[in-house]
């Protein structure tokens, strides 16, 4: 793990972000924390994020749209889902779109630390 990373976490659920927020950056990342997709695309963190957690159903802006919005704008930082609602049909629909994982909350410390150290490890594709 590189020091420097910068996560952005990104969910509607403000206990969500905290936890995850705590998590990572007792991890030694640098975390940003933002409570919907507009709220992130409009931030100074969008270019010096080195990977975005976020969740899957949120208002206006789904994590998958937020995704697909990024690779229009030409943005590749990875993306890790999160979901308390799990389903194949978005779970596919996440991984086709570039998702490194795809994980169902609640989710172990070791299996997000897993997909982060994935994601920041460069190109590949890890699934969860």
């Amino acid at each position: 793990m590189s020091v420097s990373s910068t996560v952005s976490v990104i969910d509607d659920d403000p206990s969500v972000r905290l936890a995850t927020n705590n998590l990572l950056t007792s991890r030694g990342y640098t975390v940003y924390t933002f409570g919907s997709a507009h709220e992130f695309l409009q931030s100074a963190e969008l270019s010096a994020t080195s990977c975005v957690i976020t969740d899957v159903q949120m208002a206006v802006m789904s994590g998958i749209d937020l995704l697909m919005h990024m690779r229009d704008l030409g943005h590749l930082t990875p993306f890790i889902f999160m979901t308390a609602f799990p389903d194949d049909a978005v779970r596919d629909r996440a991984l086709k779109a570039g998702a490194i994982c795809f994980l169902a909350k609640p989710f172990s410390t070791r299996v997000l630390i897993q997909c982060l150290e994935t994601a920041l490890s460069g190109p590949g594709d890890a699934t969860v």
